[in-house]
């Protein structure tokens, strides 16, 4: 049995010739070409009735053209100048800044209320104040079994420092208790050159009695707040090396 033949598929046939489009393509052709010939005709009566205007015009063309280029080259040219200005102004004042405000004597970038830190934080930003005024070797001691030292340093001099650091409200001065008990480990434990009890608070008669013999430094509230501006000296700088008796007052008066 012969099977059915199929026939050509309508999207294979060969596409027929289209009288209509051919006709349209031909009339667009011959308007484009008028268009064209028509425009090469007036050109050509100004240039023969107008030889000097048409010169003047392509001149001023030319000119105009020239001058563009040399416009956008200028532009071109001042941007990067700008660029170059700018960049070297920042690095400028990043040296004048560096330059004029150095690092270990900067007043604090913010106000500080030690009465809103807890007893950690206090710790902390009291070795902050170390490291911001020169001291290496900083580090935050303080806890169980630290024997007293809360914060120690070494200045740029080469003293170690050892703090002792008591957060304690207006009311709770520092003792003479207190004064003992860091006494007794700062310079034979801890081996400072320089002892600096510091607090939030004050402190009492005996306490700085006895701070005064032992050589060590007491700083009050006072003391920390200028410490802490900028305004006043470390206390590193107002301490006697040494728990020698009378070596010089070593409280950090207010």
């Amino acid at each position: 049995m012969t099977a059915p033949g199929f026939g050509k598929s309508p999207a294979n046939r060969p596409h027929g010739f289209d009288l209509r489009s051919t006709a349209l393509f031909f009339v667009f052709l011959a308007v484009v070409v008028s268009v064209l010939g028509f425009a090469v005709r007036m050109v050509a009566g100004t240039v023969e009735r107008r030889p000097a205007w048409v010169f003047a015009l392509v001149v001023v063309g030319v000119a105009a053209l020239v001058g563009l280029r040399r416009r956008l080259r200028v532009a071109r040219a001042a941007r990067r100048a700008a660029a170059a200005l700018d960049e070297a102004a920042r690095e400028a004042a990043g040296e004048l800044e560096a330059v004029a405000i150095p690092p270990q004597r900067t007043v604090a970038e913010a106000a500080v209320d030690y009465d809103d830190l807890t007893p950690e934080e206090f710790e902390q930003a009291i070795a902050g104040l170390c490291e911001r005024d020169g001291c290496s070797d900083v580090a935050v001691v303080g806890g169980s079994g630290d024997l007293g030292a809360d914060v120690v340093a070494t200045t740029g001099d080469g003293r170690r420092v050892v703090i002792q650091c008591k957060r304690y409200g207006d009311s709770h001065r520092v003792g003479s208790q207190d004064l003992q008990r860091f006494g007794g480990t700062c310079f034979t434990v801890h081996e400072a050159d320089v002892a600096v009890l510091v607090t939030t608070s004050d402190f009492t008669s005996p306490a700085v009695e006895y701070a005064e013999q032992c050589g060590i430094v007491c700083a009050d509230r006072g003391f920390l707040q200028a410490w802490t501006d900028g305004t006043g000296p470390r206390p590193w700088e107002t301490a006697a090396e040494g728990p020698a008796a009378g070596r010089g007052t070593v409280r950090a008066e207010s």
